[in-house]
């Protein structure tokens, strides 16, 4: 049977293509590059037969900063690249939003190509320097700007529809709900297929999640009733977790 879109490759035959684009941007940006590197499955050494490549490219500071991807199919494969400037890498790399624990794996510990100066210890260093005031910030943003209109949501939905809604909310509602564990943990997951999973090895975490999250992996998404009882239950869990760690869910009436 023909198949279209990506095929299986071997690891060493996609690390061959990591050097080869390496190899390119060497050609395009000269003695621009500070660093090389590659980053997600690659990186970890857990690709699997259909994995894309993923890299970063950055460049040395200019007047100018630099902050674009190449991304592209080249039939068999795919791959992006991240070329940036290497303040403007920092700078992500210190900051702490909302799917922190999802996204900045690849700032602490990237398979160097090329790093003549050191650059990707100064990108971990970066990726540690967030202070527990900066996870807080996150997960209070999480708790009011996602997981209360949620709730709002699924409330309207209860009394007016559509129902069909249901399902993908409580995917969100456990999504939400991984990040704010990972947060509360500083802790980074390996990758989105296993938020979910990883997020359940962890401790403290907010009363009903577990069945939130148990709903979502198993697909036990047909019942409206049972997912709007097992959001309820996991929103009243988490405002008295938020509650517990001090987190900040209501204000007063007009804060500013």
């Amino acid at each position: 049977m023909n198949m279209s879109g990506p095929v299986k490759i071997s690891k060493s035959d996609r690390f061959q293509t990591c050097q080869e684009i390496a190899a390119r941007l060497h050609e395009v940006y000269q003695d621009k590059i500070l660093a090389i590197g590659v980053y997600g499955s690659v990186s970890r050494g857990t690709d699997g037969p259909f994995s894309d490549i993923e890299m970063f490219c950055v460049l040395e500071e200019s007047n100018e900063d630099v902050e674009f991807s190449y991304e592209w199919s080249a039939g068999p494969w795919k791959a992006e690249v991240n070329v940036l400037s290497a303040n403007v890498l920092l700078e992500t790399a210190a900051t702490v939003e909302d799917d922190w624990s999802l996204t900045h794996g690849p700032y602490f510990s990237p398979l160097s190509l090329f790093d003549p100066k050191g650059f990707f210890s100064t990108l971990k260093k970066a990726a540690e320097s967030p202070a527990r005031e900066d996870f807080t910030q996150a997960i209070n943003g999480i708790l009011v700007g996602e997981m209360y209109e949620f709730i709002g949501k699924l409330r309207n939905i209860s009394l007016n529809g559509p129902q069909t809604y249901l399902p993908y909310l409580a995917m969100q509602f456990a999504q939400y709900g991984a990040m704010l564990i990972g947060l509360h943990h500083r802790k980074l997951y390996s990758t989105g297929a296993m938020v979910l999973p990883e997020s359940l090895k962890l401790t403290n975490r907010p009363a009903g999640y577990d069945h939130v999250a148990g709903m979502v992996m198993s697909g036990d998404l047909a019942d409206p009733s049972k997912i709007v009882s097992a959001c309820e239950d996991f929103w009243n869990g988490l405002e008295a977790w938020a509650a517990e760690h001090h987190y900040v869910i209501h204000s007063e009436r007009i804060p500013f």
